[in-house]
């Protein structure tokens, strides 16, 4: 078998073991992705005048919806090995030894974030915004698992960056040895995963550029980094050469990402139409206290009520909106008028 003599190597190891513990690469390579997109949109939440650990609290519900969600994609669209002929169910529970779909985990971890944004009061689509690129970040450190696997490459090559792929044990996660002792090499292949990792970090410095230009708002942010990322999907994607279900002759994967691509870019633009420009306030509109009015979640019952238990009403506040004016939203009559909570949705 002809392999380039100049080539990526890969690893001929993806576990190691402390004691009883095994380590894996693939397990340490998601850790750190999340870290660096949790210290990344924390950042810039703040940044965009969220309050301190609003974040954390937010990623403990996203991240156990993003997991299970990218595991239930992965053994749906690829169940053979599960509940095929031969198959193990069980080992459908084994995240750790790989499959994790993107679409399933971004679509359920939405869903957690969700969760987490209304219990910490504070809208999503700001926090989409500030999470974007710091996901992306992650999407592609989390490709170096794939490195450590030897999974994730394309046709063979003899270009200098090809990497080189060997016999694999994914259930001791190794290479597979050969008669003289020495790790069995399949041959040189496009990195696949290599492109797809330099692909997203391209696309979170793209987002960010975009975001510090046009101060970009109300998801748009992030539907623009899902419209950049599902474009660059569908020319990644058609290079992989393992094994999937197909659909009218093309990889499910690659309908999955036209579909999505499609979808996020039309809602971007749509909310470019709607709501132009930045979120004035980060904060949910909370229901009224004692019918008093729209205040803030965590806020006192009687915040918004004037010391007569009076109430500007909806009449009043109709027509100031459609004269244009931002009405006083502060109802004792002090400070300076305000936008108010009730021009701020969810997107």
């Amino acid at each position: 078998m002809r392999v380039a003599t100049m080539a990526i190597p890969s690893p001929v190891q993806g576990v190691w073991h402390l004691g009883p513990v095994p380590v894996r690469a693939y397990a340490v390579c998601i850790l750190m992705g999340i870290l660096v997109a949790v210290w990344l949109t924390e950042r810039r939440w703040a940044q965009r005048g969220g309050e301190p650990g609003a974040v954390l609290d937010i990623v403990a519900w996203a991240i156990p919806f993003g997991i299970v969600g990218g595991r239930l994609y992965h053994v749906a669209t690829s169940w053979q090995p599960y509940f095929g002929p031969d198959g193990d169910p069980i080992a459908a529970l084994y995240v750790w030894e790989g499959g994790l779909g993107v679409w399933g985990a971004i679509g359920l971890g939405a869903l957690g974030a969700w969760i987490g944004a209304r219990r910490a009061g504070v809208l999503l689509p700001p926090l989409a915004d500030a999470a974007a690129p710091g996901i992306a970040l992650a999407q592609g450190i989390g490709r170096l698992g794939n490195w450590f696997n030897n999974e994730v490459y394309g046709s063979r090559t003899d270009v200098i960056w090809g990497l080189r792929i060997h016999e694999w044990d994914q259930s001791v996660g190794r290479a597979v040895l050969g008669p003289d002792g020495r790790p069995e090499v399949l041959g040189t292949f496009h990195p696949v995963f290599l492109y797809e990792l330099l692909w997203n970090f391209a696309v979170a410095g793209v987002v960010i550029w975009a975001d510090r230009r046009w101060r970009l708002g109300h998801g748009r942010v992030f539907g623009m980094y899902v419209a950049l990322y599902t474009l660059g999907r569908l020319w990644i994607e058609a290079l992989r050469i393992d094994s999937a279900n197909h659909v009218l002759g093309l990889r499910l994967n690659l309908w999955t990402a036209m579909a999505v691509g499609v979808v996020a870019t039309a809602l971007t633009f749509l909310s470019a139409r709607r709501h132009p420009g930045r979120e004035e306030s980060l904060l949910r509109v909370a229901a009224e206290a004692d019918g008093a009015g729209p205040v803030r979640q965590g806020a006192a019952p009687d915040e918004g009520i004037g010391p007569d238990r009076t109430r500007t009403s909806g009449l009043e506040g109709a027509g100031a909106d459609f004269e244009g004016d931002k009405p006083d939203n502060d109802d004792r009559g002090t400070g300076p008028a305000k936008a108010p909570f009730d021009d701020v949705g969810d997107g």
